[in-house]
């Protein structure tokens, strides 16, 4: 038996359909929500605390993801299986606030766009059990995909994952369970 542990990324420098940086970084207060975040991971039991540290490719959870890796001394590994959901084609930045905002209020298999998005969150949750061990630093709604498949529920937002919550998961062999929710955001992603 394993914990896997996914970090929603702090504050993002620009949000959706801000056109001037598709890949932000963060501003300042995500930085600091980002070494809070590591030093809440470190101060956890030996025996509980991650020993990798897994990331989304996007810029936003990479920076996220580096105080802990420093604070461990390891590499962050990217994969792009815990990146951002993917946007049906052919909707642009601008389009994709309002299409999300739709997503929430269906489930997996009823996401309008280009992909099988219930097999998009079954991949995330093959991600997480693949990343036993790791912290995963990733995104809103990738992190709802991993619910999900632990835990069965086929809403698309199981919970609003504040900035830099940290949501706790167990692996055994191929199973993924939830073992708490991350903070909640008091507002909405979008």
């Amino acid at each position: 038996m394993a914990r896997a542990y996914m970090i929603r990324h702090g504050k993002p420098a620009s949000t959706w359909g801000e056109q001037a940086d598709p890949d932000p970084g963060l501003d300042g207060q995500g930085r600091e929500q980002a070494k809070a975040a590591a030093k809440t991971l470190m101060a956890l039991p030996a025996a509980e605390r991650p020993t990798r540290v897994v990331s989304s490719p996007l810029r936003r959870c990479r920076e996220t993801a580096e105080p802990f890796a420093k604070a461990l001394g390891v590499v962050v590994e990217i994969d792009a299986a815990v990146a951002e959901v993917p946007t049906p084609k052919p909707l642009d930045a601008g389009e994709r606030g309002p299409w999300l905002r739709a997503a929430f209020e269906t489930t997996w298999g009823q996401v309008e766009g280009d992909i099988d998005y219930a097999a998009w969150r079954d991949r995330v949750g093959e991600a997480v059990v693949r990343h036993a061990g790791a912290a995963i630093f990733s995104h809103f709604v990738a992190i709802n995909a991993a619910v999900s498949a632990a835990t069965g529920e086929d809403a698309v937002r199981a919970f609003q994952p504040d900035h830099c919550s940290i949501t706790r998961f167990e692996v055994q062999g191929e199973t993924l369970s939830l073992i708490e929710l991350g903070r909640a955001a008091a507002t909405g992603v979008l």
